[in-house]
Formats: C-alpha cells, structure tokens, sequence
C-alpha cells in the first residue's frame, strides 16, 4: 500500500479543483451505481447505498439524478438496457489497468475506452490480462491532524475488522476485508470521525509497477481519460508513484 497515499494526494488535490468546476457529483453518481450494482438499489438493505446516498443529500443532489442512477445501476431504467463491463489492459511502462461500469452501447463505450489507451501511449488486453492481480478492499483515510490519538484510532480500526494500515505523509489509511468496510467506517463514525479523506471500496494490486516521470504524467492523463467517460465506475491500476516524482508532481 505504500503508493495509495501519494496517489491520493495527488488525486485530492485535483479533485478540489474539479469540484470548483461543477464535477462534484460525477464521482459520486459513479459509486451510487456501483454500490446499487453489488448490493441492489434498497438502501435499507445495502449499507454501502446508504452511505453514498447521504453523501448525495449533502451536496444537494437532485432526487431525479439519485434515482436514475440507482436504476441504471440495477438494470430498472425505462427505455434503456445498460449492461455491466469490463475492460483491462496496460498503461505506458506496464502498469496494469482494469476498467469496470453500464453501459447501453457496447460499441461506444468500448470504442471510447480503446481511444483513451492508444492516445496516451497503453494498449487494451483480452479479458483476464491483468484482472486477475485485482482483490477488493476497503479503504479509509483521514488526515493525521483530525486524529487526537493515532494509536488509539488504529487500535480502534484493527479490533472492529481492519487487516492493516497506512502512516505517511500526514494522512493515516485503514485497509479492511470488503466485508468489513462498512463495520470500520460506522465503528470510527461512532466515535467521533467522519471527516475522511477516502472512505470506498476498492481493488488494489499487490504487484506495483513504479516507471519514470514521463510515464507517470501518461498514466495519469490516462487514468483521468477513462475517469471522466460516462459509463465507466471504477477505474483499477497498479501504478505505484516514488518519493521523487510524486514531489515533482504536487508542485506542478
């Protein structure tokens, strides 16, 4: 895991520029879908849907916008029949990339997902060229200035379900089973911690790839790339950032 907080940081700080650009509701529409697509749209039977269903009220999302998601996620959309995909293949220096989401057009979408590799220098694989390095897991970060206690807070995560975690950069990141995901997160929120970072489920790769700057900077562009089409939820990566690009980066 020691790549997901420079990620993040990176990530973070553009995503506070995008949200000044009226993109904040891009992100979460995506893990409405996705959290309604594991585990259905009854938000009283699928904690995860809850969550990101507050997360949708606190920003003011139109109930419209909330319930077409929901039901382009569970295949209930009137007039349309989206599908679940998945897309995999390589990023420039080899970093490994698995894309997942709905879709009411094969064509395009994957039209759309071939155009975002080949502009930025990665090729699209056959199905299971990099899914398999893939597992799922929880992911919970929270900047080390709002934690009183670091050692009571991990303790904390560890005895209610987390597996491991993270202590760089100023941000403390718990790893949990995705089982237990939703177990942490309410266990911290009870005690007083809700201002996260990074609360989601994830997929992370155990096999990291770290290539110079140049394929850095490609990936990134391509990650955004695959990010900002419509139809796509997740976007899994193995790329892992040094010290010294990652430095490089946050001043750009």
């Amino acid at each position: 895991m020691s790549g997901h907080s420079k990620w993040s940081t990176i990530k973070r700080k553009k995503g506070a520029l995008d949200a000044k650009r009226g993109a904040a509701f891009s992100g979460i529409i995506k893990k409405l879908s996705s959290a309604a697509r594991r585990g259905g749209g009854d938000p009283s039977m699928n904690a995860e849907l809850r969550m990101y269903l507050q997360k949708a009220k606190d920003v003011n999302m139109p109930a419209d916008t909330i319930k077409r998601a929901i039901q382009k996620a569970t295949g209930q959309l009137e007039g349309s029949n989206f599908a679940a995909f998945s897309y995999e293949g390589y990023g420039p220096g080899g970093v490994a990339i698995f894309v997942e989401g709905a879709t009411d057009n094969r064509n395009r979408t994957a039209a759309n997902v071939r155009f975002a590799f080949s502009k930025n220098g990665g090729n699209m694989g056959q199905d299971g060229c990099v899914g398999w390095m893939f597992h799922a897991q929880g992911i919970i970060a929270i900047a080390e200035e709002n934690v009183k206690d670091v050692e009571a807070f991990m303790e904390l995560a560890l005895e209610n379900g987390a597996e491991d975690f993270e202590h760089e950069d100023g941000v403390i990141t718990i790893i949990t089973p995705p089982e237990e995901y939703m177990n942490v997160r309410q266990t911290l929120v009870d005690n007083g911690y809700s201002n996260f970072l990074d609360d989601e489920l994830t997929k992370t790769s155990e096999t990291k790839v770290a290539p110079d700057i140049d394929a850095v900077r490609a990936n990134m562009r391509l990650l955004e790339l695959l990010e900002e089409d419509d139809d796509v939820e997740n976007v899994y990566h193995n790329l892992e950032i040094s010290d010294e690009v990652a430095a490089v980066l946050e001043n750009e």
